[in-house]
């Protein structure tokens, strides 16, 4: 593949988040300022939308199959194979041919080998990583060789202003976003000192980071901070370190690890204490004895689940009707989805396939630049760009609308509760 001409402005302001925290449904929206445009890139969308095509757009997938974050492959990956599916079958100008990949984590580096896989495939974009860590082990690879490059679950503050020449994109809000959150829920909950068990890397460390300046402005303290590194596969010196500053709550910023902590923690500190976050809210379901994390909380970007059940239940549908296992965990799932048809939209925008091109056009068709008809829907926002129209897609997960740095500027945090079950659903407060 040749490369693709580079945009001609990176990305280099920091989004400027603002807006208030609302409470409702167990649901914390956020909306940040809009921009007032995009980079310059050559191409565009105003040279595309209106005239019929006939467009093959090829994306790549670097999700977890494999890792600490495994057990979010399967529904982000059905996220995009759904995507696809109903894209192809409107038949309205373009194509996805798509190229499934592994992330897998900084710790057996299967991205070593599957990124320059999906590259030699001549893909127009990757969608991933999931992890934060991992994507900033390849984002270079990908910019460089003039890919776009699109997360569905990125949540680290690093890439708001990283030098990506246009081409790094993500639906997942920043965690400035989720560290506010939660750490103002510790707050509500009335708890006064806060102990963290971190993963040490850009995702741990920002989240953490953000949460304890939440949590410390409503006017409590973090006591202790006990970090890891990814592989390490013992945590009796982190649990005890944290146990021994005696927190009345404690944040679990992690990734898988969370199942290998949760026994000796439980053992010690009561449930109904613990917050997750979206590196480890799952259903563990039988995986510990019945009324093991009864109370705990947890947040996760996105709309709640139940806000989004007739897009999950059709999901399930479509996935187990491939012939796949049933999704036990719905998390990036929605954010997946709308990268996927994002790109598809801002190609058929800038009637092209090229990366830049279909970059420059990626704003707009979020409605980041202020114009646009409304739609909700692939096949509705392809007929208004068909029609010689501007388009502004309103995902499966929110709005998202896109600032000039790729980041979505409206975005809504959920906040879970486990069951006896030990799983989780949306707190109602």
């Amino acid at each position: 593949m040749s490369l693709m001409t580079k945009a001609a402005q990176s990305r280099s302001r920091k989004a400027t988040i603002t807006g208030l925290a609302l409470l409702a449904g167990g649901a914390l929206a956020l909306s940040g300022c809009s921009s007032d445009g995009g980079g310059e890139t050559s191409g565009g969308s105003s040279s595309g939308g209106g005239a019929a095509q006939d467009l093959t757009l090829k994306i790549g997938t670097a999700l977890p199959v494999t890792g600490t974050l495994a057990f979010l492959g399967p529904p982000e990956i059905s996220g995009t194979e759904y995507a696809a599916s109903q894209i192809n079958e409107a038949d309205l100008g373009i194509t996805i041919d798509l190229v499934q990949g592994d992330s897998g984590d900084t710790d057996n580096k299967a991205y070593e080998t599957e990124i320059p896989r999906l590259l030699q495939e001549d893909v127009s974009a990757i969608i991933g990583a999931a992890s934060s860590g991992v994507s900033l082990q390849f984002i270079d690879q990908v910019i460089g060789a003039g890919v776009i490059q699109f997360s569905p679950a990125n949540t680290s503050d690093a890439f708001t202003t990283y030098d990506d020449d246009n081409l790094y994109w993500r639906t997942a809000p920043s965690d400035v976003l989720q560290g506010e959150v939660l750490g103002n829920q510790i707050a509500v909950d009335g708890h006064e000192t806060l102990g963290m068990i971190v993963l040490n890397d850009s995702y741990g460390t920002g989240l953490a980071s953000y949460t304890q300046e939440a949590f410390e402005a409503a006017g409590g303290e973090v006591v202790a901070q006990a970090t890891y590194n990814t592989g390490d596969t013992n945590f009796d010196s982190q649990i005890s370190e944290v146990l021994a500053a005696a927190p009345d709550a404690i944040a679990l910023i992690t990734f898988e690890e969370v199942a290998t902590i949760l026994p000796s923690l439980v053992s010690s500190f009561p449930a109904e204490n613990l917050y997750f976050v979206d590196g480890n809210l799952k259903n563990f379901g039988d995986a510990f004895p019945e009324g093991t994390l009864t109370g705990a909380k947890g947040t996760l970007p996105g709309l709640t689940i139940s806000d989004i059940a007739s897009f999950t239940d059709s999901l399930q549908e479509f996935w187990t009707g491939a012939g796949n296992e049933e999704l036990e965990d719905f998390s990036y799932a929605a954010e997946s989805y709308d990268a996927v048809v994002l790109t598809a939209l801002a190609a058929l925008a800038a009637g092209s396939t090229d990366s830049a091109d279909i970059a420059a056009s990626l704003q707009e068709v979020s409605g980041g630049t202020g114009d646009g008809e409304t739609c909700s829907t692939f096949a509705d926002c392809a007929e208004i760009i068909n029609n010689g129209g501007t388009a502004d897609y309103d995902g499966i997960s929110g709005p998202i609308t896109f600032d000039e740095n790729g980041d979505p500027t409206e975005a809504s945090i959920g906040i879970y509760q486990f069951g006896d079950d030990n799983n989780y659903a949306a707190y109602e407060g």
